[in-house]
């Protein structure tokens, strides 16, 4: 009997349930696909370049399902409040009529139950089908083909999926029968008589309250762009940090508190425009929800504020991957020598001394011949095949620069530094430099010699110091390489050890400046300078790139697989057996691709996971919220129609009310994030181009699919509601 009531009940109340239904169906559609993420990049053939890559991000989704599945069970919670606000009256009634609280609970039960089973098949169906589609979106994003495409379906994200449907049912529950168990039989039958509290009134103390939010949120925007984000995690940073965010929480805050208020009071001062149409009815109605949805619409503007950011900045740093690898892997293979400095060796002799250790420190006194240095290593060592690491077994050419440290040997300071160069130009540190100390390390050295004979290697033309020129090289994005390349176009002059030089170039370029493959700019800053007077600085040396091409008869898989060969490395000493240097990274194009396709995968799965699942929280909150505030001014609107207001006007004053909520937190959290953003962009700059046009797109079509989706339904929905209100008689 129970059962087929709740049956009875979940079809008749089939439109408060919509919402509710829509969005734990969407939860279940996305956290099934999503979890399959560890089939689809196996199918993909994502699996043969990265081994790990299926297992890494499965692990990474499986517990970002568990925190959204937390995120998504209390906002079922506050879908579940509408339907019992709405039906209040309706258990009271079972109650009167002779039904213990028991039995109302089981019905709650049974409907929450019948709902969520409905969710969980549409939204498997719909999972399975979305993840079939997703294989070929996640060999587009890793750039690999896809071979042996086929059906497949995960029951280990079909149960993760359950477990997350079942806590969010549990946890509903428990919310629907604490009303029923503590809330008296006379408060549930006159339920839809309770009026809301209304504390503030006035509408000069919300336009007050509005500009001191106002002024809040300026206030921490001017304290982001000057301070920026805490690099280098120092505790004044942190602290001013945290201010930041406090104020920007509080500031949001009261600007919603206010906001309803104020417009009120502004639409007051134009009285034409207050007094035309249902104008005033709406702001009354707008400023009576005060106390209800200020705090819940700041919290829903801070979290399209996190989806908005997460979102753009995740897919724009893949891009900025994906940029930087074309012009910073130019080589098949590439290798760093790291030579040991005089601060160095000193500190290593003295360790290696106090636990009585034979072996002996010293800095280069010439630098290292990287492919008879790399002889010594030995590839499988201890067994029958243990052979020397011999690179010219499948070198066709290589060729190696040497980079001398800017500072003399027992000098205390740099010839030049990045502080010096914005002193010159007139520019400002970048942000993320100047609290890190790196603004007074001294710029790395390269000979001429040595780089036009890098520049011949890559088919490029030489360049010609004179006497007293040099120039700047740096693979690294706009936010460094625009100080360079001011230095450049203005003639800095530099005082290169009594030595007055100046540049013969006006900008960096770019394209000739990568030593070694990397996803991201390696090269911070070098200046090139005639081979005299690196001598005659006596400069130590700091670092050795080899960079390494394959011989015509070898493939990239030949190289590949010689250079990935178990190694046991040797130690890199001068004629007197003291260790001068350590090898650094290495890493084959092969491997560079792989990483930045991983890379760009991983964030782009992250960010458009996050994002949608946050946008869909966000406006499902706002459908609620919306629709209980319809259903609340259901008598209103009877009373304005049987007073002559025509319908299309009190659906034009909903409307206006429902695209005020929707609208205001998403320009909010846009503010927020794109003074963030801005922020973020300066960083990212520091390893090159930072484009977000691709990701505002992807960003706008998910706001357009889920939040604008979500605003079409709640008008609907509205509307029919409007029109019960409209067409109900007076209640006895």
């Amino acid at each position: 009997m129970l059962c087929k009531i709740a049956l009875g009940n979940v079809r008749r109340a089939s439109k408060d349930y919509l919402v509710y239904l829509l969005t734990l169906t969407l939860a279940v559609t996305v956290f099934y696909a999503f979890n399959t993420i560890s089939l689809q990049v196996d199918i993909a053939g994502v699996t043969k370049q990265n081994a790990g890559m299926g297992e890494t991000l499965g692990g990474l989704i499986s517990g970002l399902t568990i925190f959204l599945g937390f995120v998504m069970g209390f906002l079922m919670v506050y879908a579940n409040n509408f339907i019992m606000k709405r039906r209040k009256k309706e258990f009271g009634l079972y109650q009167v009529l002779g039904m213990s609280r028991g039995q109302v609970a089981r019905i709650m039960a049974l409907e929450t139950f019948f709902v969520s089973l409905v969710s969980l098949v549409l939204g498997i169906i719909l999972g399975v089908g979305l993840s079939q589609l997703m294989v070929f979106f996640t060999a587009s994003l890793f750039k690999t083909q896809i071979a042996d495409f086929h059906f497949f379906f995960s029951f280990g994200s079909f149960m993760l999926t359950v477990g997350c449907l079942v806590a969010i049912f549990l946890v509903t529950l428990v919310f629907n029968l604490r009303v029923v168990a503590r809330t008296k039989i006379i408060d549930l039958m006159s339920a839809s008589r309770r009026n809301e509290n209304i504390k503030v009134r006035n509408p000069w103390i919300s336009a007050v309250v509005f500009v001191v939010g106002l002024a809040a949120i300026i206030v921490a925007y001017a304290r982001l762009l000057d301070q920026g984000l805490p690099y280098d995690g120092s505790p004044e940073g942190m602290q001013d940090f945290l201010i930041t965010t406090v104020t920007v929480v509080i500031g949001t805050i009261l600007f919603f508190f206010g906001l309803s208020g104020f417009l009120l009071k502004a639409l007051q001062g134009a009285r034409g425009m207050y007094w035309r149409g249902l104008n005033m009815v709406t702001m009354r109605q707008l400023a009576a929800k005060v106390n209800t949805v200020s705090f819940s619409m700041a919290m829903i503007a801070m979290i399209l504020f996190l989806a908005i950011t997460a979102v753009t900045a995740g897919m724009s740093l893949a891009s900025v991957m994906n940029e930087s690898v074309e012009r910073g892997t130019p080589f098949d293979y590439t290798r760093v020598l790291v030579y040991f400095g005089p601060q160095s060796v000193e500190e290593e002799n003295a360790y290696a001394e106090a636990n009585g250790e034979p072996t002996r420190y010293a800095v280069a006194s010439e630098p290292i011949d990287m492919i008879e240095a790399s002889k010594s290593d030995t590839v499988n060592e201890g067994t029958a095949d243990a052979h020397p690491f011999d690179l010219s077994q499948v070198a066709g050419g290589s060729v190696q620069v040497n980079v001398y440290d800017s500072t003399p040997r027992g000098a205390d300071a740099p010839i030049v530094t990045l502080n010096q160069l914005c002193e010159e130009t007139g520019m400002s540190m970048p942000s993320g430099v100047d609290a890190t100390g790196t603004a007074e390390l001294g710029l790395g050295v390269v000979r001429e010699s040595e780089y036009n004979a890098y520049l011949r290697y890559r088919g490029m033309d030489e360049i010609d110091l004179g006497s007293d020129g040099y120039t700047i090289i740096s693979d690294m994005g706009a936010t460094l390489n625009d100080i360079y390349n001011a230095a450049l176009s203005q003639g800095v002059e530099i005082d290169f050890n009594g030595h007055a030089l100046r540049p013969v170039s006006d900008r960096v370029n770019e394209n000739a400046s990568a030593f070694q493959n990397a996803m991201f700019g390696m090269n911070t800053g070098t200046v090139v300078v005639p081979d005299a007077y690196v001598d005659e600085a006596d400069l130590p040396l700091y670092m050795g790139y080899l960079m390494v091409d394959y011989a015509d008869d070898i493939t990239t898989e030949e190289g590949d697989a010689f250079i990935r060969e178990h190694r046991t490395y040797a130690p890199i000493t001068n004629d007197a057996g003291e260790i001068v240097a350590g090898w650094g990274s290495e890493a084959t194009r092969t491997e560079s691709y792989e990483s930045v396709d991983s890379m760009n995968g991983l964030i782009s799965y992250l960010a458009i996971y996050i994002g949608f699942v946050l946008v869909v929280a966000c406006a499902a909150i706002l459908t609620i919220q919306q629709l209980s505030g319809v259903a609340d001014a259901g008598p209103n609107y009877r009373i304005l129609s049987e007073l002559g207001t025509p319908t299309s006007q009190i659906m034009h004053s909903t409307l206006v009310q429902q695209a005020i909520f929707f609208v205001f937190p998403l320009v909010i959290g846009v503010a927020h994030s794109c003074v963030a953003l801005s922020v973020i962009i300066k960083l990212v700059q520091l390893f090159g181009g930072f484009a977000i046009g691709g990701a505002v797109g992807l960003t706008a079509v998910i706001f357009v699919v889920a939040y604008g989706g979500y605003f079409f339904v709640t008008y609907l929905m509205s509307k029919g509601i409007v029109g019960d209100a409209i067409r109900a008689r007076h209640s006895l």
